[in-house]
């Protein structure tokens, strides 16, 4: 699929390069606006303007919201006052204020002097919200229909209104002071008899949020109730907007690319990988890599302190590596496993204690397929049973240490309202480093006295 339509980029950039506008114009009406909006990013500067000129108006708009910011403020500064008024007019309220989110002041200032006053008190009132809540993420542009109307009566409106409207399936109950009553289906609507009251088929417990709910709860309420919508109410029960499904879809986007950064030990970044700058990219590193080769300085100093043990024999520090490593994957698998529990709620806080004992079991039955395997091994190749018991025993209460440090650690972040994200590989294997030199020189003095001297 990707190949095709790389095929597909190249025909069209080689058409607008031998300006046959009229052929262009033919395909690229056929095609998904994300699509077209993907095809910006391969031309210069001076071919933005001339292959967006050719969409047609509702097109246009479509793509526009799905190109980079870059491109769209390009394509604004070039656009004369006329263009950029017919232009807002066909974006959705929500798009319009996402677009100036991203847009530099003097940009905004242009966009909200050419939007009507609706779209613009529209917008003001959504930037007023906190960022990542409900009211920032919302439209307010939906179908609201009185629990007096027959269904005849609410299909007609739906056609009077619904050329407007980002979604029209579900239409939302209000009173006469917007009050959120309850929510119908366009389908139950259709398969009802036209004179039926609305106020009958609604549905009057409507899953709803507010408007400063987090976003990635919410986006985990569309996962949960399969919802295509949803309504967002004030503190008075009031309707102000909704949140669609391509929204939720964006912010579970943007949550699992922050969960990953925070995984890899790194600080979360607003831009794309490639728009990001280099100087951004290293200092979003930096603190992270700081921190964890600070405290790497824990393990260094516990090899000094057991310097005199693999002096006696320095066999023991063959295994150092395989030790370390073993326990921070072991670690990395329970917290990756923990972590994904916990963002889908499938784990709590409450759980704490079977997620801990599962972990515990799992570790037991993978310490001692390793330790089995480790131990012949050395007996094999080094014909010492009793350095083939120490690493193996080493191995086992690492093992069962990393699982534990792996399961605990991000329920321990989740209590503490931390993201569990920032408890995940670089850390815990920082730790556990340090525990399995504790553990694994300390079995030895104990287990080896006469041989360490």
């Amino acid at each position: 699929m990707a190949e095709r339509f790389e095929i597909v980029e190249k025909a069209l950039l080689k058409m607008l390069e031998e300006k046959k506008y009229s052929t262009l114009r033919d395909i690229l009406i056929t095609m998904n606006p994300a699509d077209v909006a993907g095809l910006f990013d391969g031309l210069e500067e001076k071919q933005i303007p001339v292959m967006f000129r050719l969409l047609p108006k509702e097109q246009a708009a479509e793509t526009f919201v799905e190109m980079e910011p870059e491109a769209q403020q390009l394509l604004i500064q070039g656009f004369s006052d006329n263009e950029l008024r017919e232009g807002l007019d066909e974006l959705y309220v929500d798009d319009a204020a996402d677009l100036v989110e991203e847009m530099p002041a003097n940009v905004v200032r242009r966009i909200l002097g050419q939007a009507d006053p609706e779209m613009r008190s529209s917008i003001n009132q959504i930037l007023r919200y906190p960022e990542n809540s409900a009211g920032a993420l919302m439209t307010m542009e939906y179908v609201s229909l009185r629990p007096d109307m027959t269904v005849e009566e609410a299909i007609l409106r739906i056609r009077r209104q619904g050329v407007d409207k980002e979604t029209i399936y579900t239409c939302y109950v209000t009173s006469s002071r917007k009050e959120l009553l309850g929510v119908v289906t366009v389908r139950e609507m259709l398969l009802t008899a036209p004179e039926t009251i609305i106020d009958t088929l609604m549905d009057t417990n409507p899953i709803h949020v507010h408007t400063h709910d987090d976003q990635e709860e919410i986006a985990k309420m569309f996962s949960r109730y399969d919802m295509l919508a949803m309504p967002v109410v004030d503190s008075e029960n009031r309707i102000v907007g909704i949140i669609t499904i391509d929204d939720a879809v964006d912010v579970i986007q943007d949550e699992n690319t922050e969960d990953f950064e925070k995984m890899a030990g790194m600080t979360p970044s607003d831009d794309t990988y490639l728009r990001t700058p280099v100087i951004t990219l290293a200092k979003h590193r930096i603190i992270w890599l700081m921190v964890l080769m600070l405290s790497a300085m824990v393990t260094g100093a516990m090899l000094e302190y057991y310097e005199a043990a693999f002096v006696s024999i320095p066999l023991l520090v063959t295994f150092i590596p395989q030790i370390m490593d073993t326990g921070g994957n072991c670690g990395s698998q329970a917290s990756t496993m923990i972590i994904r529990g916990l963002a889908l709620d499938e784990i709590s806080p409450k759980d704490f204690t079977k997620a801990w004992w599962k972990e515990i079991r799992v570790a037991l039955l993978c310490s001692i397929a390793l330790c089995t395997v480790n131990f012949i091994r050395i007996l094999i190749q080094y014909h010492d049973p009793q350095v083939a018991l120490v690493v193996s025993g080493t191995l086992l209460l690492t093992i069962c240490m990393a699982k534990s440090l792996g399961c605990i650690l991000p329920i321990l972040a989740k209590i503490l309202k931390l993201d569990p994200a920032i408890m995940a590989s670089p850390l815990i294997t920082t730790i556990t480093d340090a525990f399995s030199i504790l553990v694994y020189f300390n079995f030895a003095l104990w287990y080896l006295p006469g041989r360490l001297g």
